[in-house]
């Protein structure tokens, strides 16, 4: 009697166990991270009779959790990749819309500049399109300053991002080390805590969208967490920091670091791995940084030629014309934390047109010995030795010494663009008249035409006679000897350093002509228009690795666009991976409804009939009473 009563108790028990575990799973179908579970049954040994063994029924051997440990971990993994390039593709989308295109665009205000002097040359002496040309500067200088202001607030908004984003991974990291507190408590008893492992999977889940991890189980339960491949962030139950810091040599980039303690141990970015933050860490330190080089630059190089031009000229009141733009300052090099030398490097623009879009690291292998090292593409650029120094067309200015060992950080466009303005608003002050002239002798009577004459520097000096001997050959007033001429082929002035003008000839002189090259003469510079032209004609000078001083915001553009289309490219081939290895993970250890929902049905049957066993039991229990008593 007692045997049948027993084995309808377990196997009462069992399927409430089966129930209440359905009930789990069908309750947690939507609770993120929720890994199905299964009641593991057992046949209780039996009792061994004369005519053989009779069985004792059931009992739940164990809870499992249906998880695959390998799917969990790519899944994590695949999610931390994701989240990646979701991030860095999203800030570059956001890039993308600062540099707008059209007549409300950066180039476009440059080009209106250069363009406006078209009608100065026309009328030198209107003082309506003078004033229009200094609008044009002014609108052009502003718009760079606007660019600047926009990249400033987006790197603003990216910091505070990466603040935020920390604050909730070591919240992760403190929830990871306090789960591991209490599996270890309940180690001993030998049972999985499924709903504690579920969690702290799924933890670990959510912090590898902020940084990828790797991770180790210990013996009593728990598991360290690392990250950037070896660097601990839980120990068991012992939870470390992670902070945000600025780059000590530059405060516009950002570095993780791992505080341990009184110690902080800086994270390579190349390390991580993967995780919003590395891919918001990667844009703002390379694609930011190059979009604000590629801004920098273009202010640097318009501003150093346009001044460099307008200076060539003479304004209304026949005065050598100054700075058009305000010459924009490029900071020193910023000096590594453990320099032992005094030495110390400023920066100017030698060659505009070999300027490129970087930084720069120099390193000192002796006290007099460096290398530079172009940091956008990490290629040791060839020095000049000079005097001055030059490296890409920056001129380096090395004081004080240096020992073995040390390095600067060169950062030469960085505030470029914020610092471009106007220097006057006088249209007056317009220098567009060249301040040379050339004069045919009145008794010429070969073909000799001026095809361009150029000044290189104010003022010009006295007037130089050119006389032709023949048709190939001519003599100069300012140097002795006979030159051979050929159409084309430029004739400098000797004198001085840059040289005073550059004139082109063409056409066939005949013996006796002359030319006189001078200063022009002051009753008629307001009527010229020479250096408007000169200005005019910087649009097709080669200044931006190669390409037109006009397509430079175009370079711009394509650069950001191309970056941001194979960003949005690998974001979204990453989150269809991650996707695809969830559903996957799903189809193991997530719950299906309609499955749970035909166990319920089977178990509450088997429990009905596990209650029937116990009610056949009472009634053979109470007859035999019944008989015994009767």
């Amino acid at each position: 009697m007692s045997n049948i009563l027993n084995v309808g108790v377990r196997a009462l028990q069992a399927n409430q166990a089966a129930l209440s575990t359905t009930g789990h799973n069908i309750a947690n179908s939507s609770t993120a991270g929720y890994s199905r579970q299964v009641v593991k049954l057992a046949t209780v040994e039996g009792q061994y009779t004369g005519g053989g063994y009779i069985g004792k029924g059931v009992e739940v051997a164990a809870i499992e959790r249906v998880v695959d440990a390998y799917l969990t971990r790519q899944a994590a993994l695949s999610k931390s990749v994701s989240a990646q390039d979701v991030a860095r593709a999203e800030k570059l989308l956001q890039l993308e819309d600062l540099f707008s295109t059209g007549t409300t665009g950066l180039g476009a205000s440059v080009n209106e500049m250069l363009n406006a002097f078209s009608d100065v040359a026309s009328a030198p002496t209107d003082l309506t399109a003078r004033t229009v040309v200094l609008t044009r500067a002014s609108e052009a200088a502003s718009r760079f300053n606007d660019a600047a202001t926009q990249l400033a607030n987006l790197q603003r908004g990216l910091t505070e991002e990466l603040q935020n984003s920390v604050t909730t991974l070591n919240t992760l990291i403190t929830g990871i080390a306090e789960v591991n507190r209490q599996i270890q408590s309940v180690a001993g008893l030998d049972q999985s805590p499924n709903d504690l492992l579920d969690r702290r999977d799924q933890l670990v889940s959510e912090m590898n969208k902020y940084v990828q991890t790797t991770t180790l189980e210990n013996n009593d339960g728990t598991i360290s967490v690392f990250v950037a491949q070896s660097q601990p962030v839980v120990l068991g139950t012992r939870a470390l920091e992670l902070k945000v810091a600025s780059d000590p040599l530059d405060p516009t980039r950002s570095e993780l670091r791992l505080v341990n303690g009184n110690t902080e141990v800086k994270l390579q970015d190349s390390m991580l791995g993967g995780g919003s933050l590395s891919g918001l860490m990667r844009f703002q330190n390379e694609d930011l940084a190059e979009a604000q080089n590629m801004l920098g630059r273009m202010a640097v190089s318009i501003t150093t030629v346009v001044n460099a031009q307008h200076r060539l000229g003479l304004d209304l009141d026949s005065d050598a014309g100054g700075d058009l733009f305000t010459p924009i300052d490029m900071p020193d090099g910023a000096a590594f934390v453990n320099n032992t030398g005094s030495a110390q490097i400023g920066l100017s623009v030698a060659d505009p047109s070999l300027l490129r879009a970087s930084d720069y690291r120099v390193t000192f292998t002796t006290p007099t010995d460096y290398t530079v090292t172009r940091l956008s593409d990490n290629t040791v650029v060839s020095v000049d030795p000079g005097p001055p120094p030059t490296a890409d067309g920056l001129a380096l200015d090395i004081t004080g010494a240096a020992s073995t060992g040390d390095s600067f950080l060169l950062r030469p466009f960085s505030n470029a663009a914020g610092n471009m303005h106007t220097l006057f608003a006088s249209p007056r002050d317009l220098a567009v008249a060249s301040p040379v002239q050339a004069d045919m002798g009145i008794t010429n009577t070969g073909g000799l035409a001026v095809s361009k004459l150029a000044a290189g520097s104010v003022p010009v000096p006295a007037g130089v006679t050119i006389t032709f001997t023949s048709g190939t050959q001519y003599t100069r007033s300012d140097i002795p000897g006979t030159f051979t001429y050929s159409p084309g082929t430029p004739i400098t002035y000797d004198g001085s350093t840059p040289t005073a003008w550059t004139l082109t000839l063409t056409g066939a002189p005949q013996p006796g002509d002359t030319l006189t090259v001078g200063p022009i003469n002051s009753a008629y510079a307001p009527l010229d228009a020479g250096n408007a032209k000169a200005l005019m004609d910087l649009r097709d000078m080669k200044l931006f690795d190669g390409a037109p001083l006009t397509d430079g915001y175009a370079s711009l553009i394509a650069n950001v666009g191309v970056r941001a289309q194979s960003a949005q490219y690998a974001a979204d081939v990453s989150k269809s991976i991650a996707d695809g290895l969830e559903a996957q993970r799903n189809g193991v250890s997530g719950v299906n409804l309609d499955e749970e929902a035909a166990k319920l049905i089977q178990y509450q049957q088997a429990y009905q009939a596990s209650a029937k066993m116990l009610q056949v039991a009472q009634t053979i229990f109470d007859s035999l009473i019944q008989t015994v008593t009767a």
